[in-house]
């Protein structure tokens, strides 16, 4: 019998270990199970700052659009159209290469710690990207959550970044920023290098320009 038995022991030995480690994981906290940001980002290295030329100038009409998108404040998945707000908010694109990429990782949550400032200028940032929806979700997520739409444009591939003409070669967008104003009309549109974050600074002072201004000789704010 004790004979059989120890013969038994290495065929019982992988299930209790199995349980064990189980038993173990559920034991340690979430945050311990959990996987930073920073350690789900592929660094492409440094590339070409930039792979196309623009097809959209101030005064242009900005090409109407819509694209599906994550909205994490609004129940999540929906369709945006950019003629939808015209009339309404001023809008900011901000087309960016990729997901899970640094300087994109880094440049949207930027936006959400001057949301204020955004809204003060009555502005809407819609930000696009190629990926498809579940990978732009699953950013999002890791980036806790952002305040303004993701949109994707994943299919027909690219094709909003191509009519604004920040499709690069490689099939992602350039690192762009277009404001268009309440009229749908295009008061600002820049292809920045894409491997540097653009400056809010900029932005800002693009913004403002969007600002009623005084008729001459009409004292201004104080």
């Amino acid at each position: 019998m004790r004979t059989r038995f120890f013969a038994l022991l290495p065929a019982l030995a992988l299930p209790l270990l199995l349980t064990a480690a189980l038993c173990v994981a559920l034991a340690l906290p979430r945050a311990a199970l959990a996987v930073d940001l920073k350690d789900m980002i592929l660094d492409p290295g440094p590339l070409k700052p930039v792979d196309s030329v623009l097809k959209v100038r101030p005064g242009d009409m900005a090409p109407d659009f819509t694209l599906p998108g994550v909205i994490m404040n609004k129940g999540g998945k929906r369709s945006v159209r950019l003629s939808d707000y015209r009339g309404r908010k001023n809008v900011m694109l901000s087309f960016v290469p990729a997901a899970f990429t640094p300087v994109c990782s880094d440049q949207w949550p930027g936006y959400n710690l001057a949301k204020d400032l955004f809204d003060e200028y009555d502005t809407e940032v819609l930000g696009i990207s190629v990926d498809n929806l579940p990978s732009l979700y699953a950013w999002a997520v890791e980036m806790r959550g952002l305040w303004f739409p993701v949109l994707s444009d994943f299919w027909p591939h690219g094709g909003v970044a191509q009519a604004y003409g920040v499709l690069r070669t490689s099939g992602t967008a350039e690192r762009a920023i277009v404001i268009i104003d309440k009229k749908g009309v295009v008061r600002f549109a820049e292809i920045f290098n894409i491997n540097i974050r653009p400056d809010l600074g900029v932005i800002m002072a693009e913004l403002h320009k969007l600002e009623p201004q005084p008729p001459s000789g009409a004292p201004g704010p104080r």
